[in-house]
């Protein structure tokens, strides 16, 4: 039986891992039923002024020590590119953290083109689903498979995997877990399109109306601007849902009236009665930073001042004034 041809789409450290998994069963099992044809990820990133040095992308690097065939277009709707994933024949396309797809290609496989995202959809559809789960307080979030069609993360749903959220998780901690799951799924979801037993369900079946929808919209800088006015929970789940990457952020007047962008990468909290105006900052100058919010305080564990390296909260101390410093609001 001729196995059915696979032409993979993705680009950072989060799609390597499905790619991986593909590759290697391929390789262990002759008769797994399909093959990897040909990756296509974005095009290397310029990483001086001159453009004397280059950075490949992870999905590349693995593509490349692999010896799979590799497309990189600038635009998905160039005609050569077309031309020569057309050339590819595949039966089906499997997209994981790539880019927006225009029709003419996540329509041009007999068997249409799946995503891997990362979250139990139809929550948190969008570009930061993995973010936006740790700061709203879920206990639980997951991966799904679901074919490709115009309107974003709203395809037919092929297969979910549910991961716990543990309550010191991070962006990036549970990026790694929901990364690992996200390989068996996408394995699975493979195996049972090659065994025809796949069935996709319509998203509408799962919620009755729109309002129970959580988003996950792109994240920017005054997005990651913490509130001190939010409790202290919220707090820090904002904070662990923006770590380490785009890390949450407090604006701090010193004492001279100076104004300097403070990084937060790790809090912690302290249940307590006080009559301090929430947003106060007290420190000891010495071992610790903590906000005054309501029902208690807010720890700065691990920051990163403007043009410095992320540290612990004691060494910013140890060569930065925060006495008489207070949080901008």
């Amino acid at each position: 039986m001729e196995k059915l041809r696979i032409v993979y789409l993705g680009t950072p450290d989060f799609a390597v891992e499905p790619l991986r998994r593909l590759v290697e069963r391929q390789k262990a099992d002759e008769g797994c039923g399909f093959e990897v044809v040909g990756v296509v990820t974005m095009p290397d990133k310029v990483i001086n002024k001159r453009g004397a040095q280059l950075l490949m992308s992870p999905v590349k690097q693995f593509a490349l020590a692999s010896n799979l065939p590799l497309l990189q277009p600038v635009s998905l709707k160039d005609e050569d590119f077309l031309l020569a994933l057309a050339a590819w024949r595949a039966d089906l396309q499997i997209v994981v953290a790539f880019r927006m797809l225009p029709e003419s290609v996540w329509n041009m496989p007999r068997l249409g083109t799946f995503n891997l995202h990362a979250s139990l959809l139809p929550q948190y559809r969008g570009a930061a689903p993995i973010n936006w789960a740790i700061i709203n307080g879920d206990k639980e979030t997951g991966v799904t498979t679901f074919f490709l069609k115009h309107e974003i993360d709203t395809g037919d749903i092929i297969m979910q995997d549910i991961v716990p959220i543990d309550p010191a998780d991070t962006a990036g901690t549970l990026h790694d877990k929901l990364m690992l799951t996200g390989g068996d799924t996408v394995m699975r979801t493979v195996e049972a399109i090659v065994e025809g037993r796949a069935e996709a369900l319509p998203q509408e079946r799962l919620y009755k109306s729109a309002d129970e929808l959580r988003p996950a919209p792109k994240i920017f800088r005054d997005t990651c601007l913490i509130d001190w006015n939010k409790s202290a929970q919220a707090i820090y789940d904002f904070v662990r849902g923006m770590s380490p990457y785009p890390a949450a952020w407090a604006e701090i007047i010193t004492a001279d009236g100076g104004a300097v962008a403070l990084k937060v990468y790790e809090a912690g909290i302290e249940e307590a009665a006080h009559d301090k105006e929430r947003g106060t900052l007290l420190t000891d100058g010495k071992n610790y930073v903590k906000i005054a919010v309501d029902g208690g305080y807010v720890h700065l564990l691990s920051v990163q001042l403007q043009g410095k390296k992320r540290m612990p909260v004691a060494d910013l101390l140890r060569g930065f004034n925060m006495q008489g410093a207070k949080i901008a609001k």
